[in-house]
């Protein structure tokens, strides 16, 4: 198979060969045959003229070596067809020859001849007849036969030289025609061998010919092809290297989807954003791959209105992913209409964006709250209603109750200001862990204490030092603590101890207080976020107390985590990064 075209080549000459033999054969047989028999017949004519200008009564006596002399059979017939002489046969055996075919010829012509098989002698006879005159009056037939197996046999020698030159010029024109055909097919196959590596995606050169015909030409418009295509190729890989470079580096997601609505490509932003819900979408429709209405109608809208559009849609049920789209053409070939979505995820912004209409509800409410209290006893106080002086002593403290809550919170939010601003300089210095925990808990002993809460440190003396600024660490566990207090009930018990890992102290703050829920434990600390916002707001917090130590324990190289469970407690873990004396 992998020399088809040599072989079709060779055996075109091949045929060709043979065909020119079979007609060689076929005109060259009869018109040899045509030939010899139209000598032996001329050579006929002559001996029966001979017998003829002897007259065939006398040869009739001598017919036996007149028939010997001529090589044939000779018969002398009368005018009415009866044989009277001949050379094989006794005469007065034979049947009437008036009839046969060269006589009658003879008897209207002159002269006739016949070509009949011979059952006796199983060959071709050529016979041959003329008219003997007596004046215009026949006297009688002259007759001569001679069997054509001289003509085979001539025809037979003829053809064995013929067959001996054709077998010779058959094996040089097979030897040409061998060579001609490996000229011809060494070029092309070198060619096709070419073609299949550079398919195949194989290193290849260039391709070098001896030839100086149409093949080499042939080659060289490959090379000039190929060189071309390397160029293309390394200019379009060069394309697409910027291109998915730039879909990496960007923060958006890009879609293509090709004219039968199947998508075709998903850059690895938006597969990076999409892992967690779906699988590969390569190849899928929209509807398929998302299962989203809103996006299949922002795309059914593009195909009808054929204009840019944007959209703002939700995927995923779990935890969903807030998606900015905008739908556009890809420019390229009429025939290949490709369309382009760009996602942006905009889900930490809608987050950020929540979070401050959040805050800003809630820094309006807590300080609208004190500002109504506040300014609703002045007035009362201004219009003179109240004469008593211990009432208006009583008004008094209220005011200044409610101011210095709002001073704690103006204290708490400028506090995460700094801290969020990398405003705040922090003092890094060693801390030996147990003495500036007893420390921050003679602070808060007297409000356990009222309490009837026991506080106890399991830590052992100058076994763990920590880097932390001392007045930022006695800041986090205030705030720690006097939480810990505020919702642990009369008579309950706080424990503070630490464990070390590789790379943090792990200092826990346990109580066994009224804890909060599960769906409450994540968002504990968000800025204002109370899990009970009544009792918070009457135990005088401002709702930013973990906000501030989730922050400083960030600017300390750590990190704050809660586990609680409603109505048995919870637990604060503070990670320090390690320093060992």
């Amino acid at each position: 198979m992998k020399r088809n075209l040599f072989y079709k080549i060779f055996f075109s000459y091949l045929v060709i060969i043979c065909i020119s033999f079979f007609l060689l054969d076929l005109f060259m047989r009869s018109e040899i045959k045509e030939v010899l028999t139209s000598q032996i017949e001329t050579e006929l004519l002559s001996y029966a003229k001979l017998i003829d200008m002897t007259s065939p009564g006398k040869a009739s006596e001598q017919v036996k070596q007149i028939a010997k002399i001529s090589d044939s059979r000779i018969t002398l017939i009368d005018a009415r067809g009866k044989v009277f002489a001949d050379s094989e046969k006794d005469f007065r055996l034979l049947e009437n020859h008036l009839n046969r075919p060269e006589v009658q010829e003879a008897r209207l012509k002159g002269s006739g001849k016949s070509v009949r098989f011979s059952n006796s002698l199983g060959i071709d006879m050529l016979y041959v007849a003329v008219v003997a005159r007596d004046g215009k009056n026949i006297t009688d037939y002259i007759r001569l036969a001679r069997p054509l197996h001289d003509v085979q046999n001539i025809i037979d020698k003829v053809y064995q030289y013929i067959l001996m030159t054709i077998f010779i010029v058959a094996i040089i024109a097979l030897v040409i025609a061998l060579f001609f055909s490996y000229r011809l097919y060494e070029p092309i196959n070198t060619m096709k061998q070419f073609t299949e590596k550079l398919r195949r995606g194989e290193p290849v050169g260039s391709i070098i010919l001896g030839t100086s015909d149409e093949t080499r030409t042939l080659a060289d418009n490959i090379n000039y092809l190929v060189e071309e295509l390397r160029d293309k190729i390394r200019v379009v890989n060069e394309e697409k290297s910027k291109l998915m470079t730039a879909f990496t580096n960007m923060n958006e997601g890009i879609l293509i989807i090709n004219g039968q609505d199947l998508i075709e490509f998903i850059s690895p932003v938006l597969s990076n954003m999409l892992a967690v819900h779906y699988d590969d979408v390569t190849g899928k429709t929209l509807m398929e791959a998302f299962r989203n209405i809103d996006l299949q109608k922002a795309f059914q809208e593009f195909k009808e209105k054929r204009v840019n559009i944007s959209r703002e849609i939700t995927l995923g049920d779990i935890e969903p992913v807030i998606l900015s789209i905008s739908i556009s053409f890809v420019h390229g070939p009429p025939d290949e209409q490709k369309t382009m979505i760009v996602f942006h995820d905009v889900t930490r912004l809608k987050k950020l964006e929540q979070i401050r209409m959040d805050f800003v509800a809630n820094v309006t409410h807590e300080i609208k709250t004190p500002l109504t209290a506040i300014i609703g006893y002045l007035e009362t106080i201004k219009s003179g209603v109240i004469n008593n002086v211990e009432e208006t002593k009583k008004f008094i403290d209220i005011i200044l109750k409610q101011a210095e809550r709002l001073n704690r919170l103006v204290e708490d939010l400028l506090t995460i200001s700094n801290i969020e601003m990398k405003e705040m300089i922090l003092n890094f210095e060693n801390v030996s862990l147990s003495a500036a925990v007893k420390n921050v808990i003679s602070l808060v002993e007297a409000k356990a204490d009222s309490k009837k809460i026991s506080i106890i440190c399991d830590l052992p003396d100058n076994v763990f030092q920590i880097r932390a600024d001392r007045d930022k660490f006695t800041q986090i566990f205030v705030n720690i603590l006097d939480n810990a207090i505020k919702f642990t009930h009369e008579g309950g018990q706080i424990s503070i101890n630490a464990e070390p890992t590789s790379d943090f102290v792990v200092v826990s703050v346990t109580d066994n207080g009224i804890g909060v829920s599960k769906d409450d434990v994540g968002r504990l600390g968000e800025r204002f976020y109370r899990a009970d916002k009544s009792r918070s707001r009457d135990l005088g917090g401002t709702g930013l107390g973990l906000s501030i130590v989730k922050h400083l324990m960030i600017a300390h190289g750590g990190r704050m985590e809660i586990k609680s469970q409603l109505g048995k407690g919870t637990k604060v873990s503070l990670f320090f990064p390690v320093q060992k004396v």
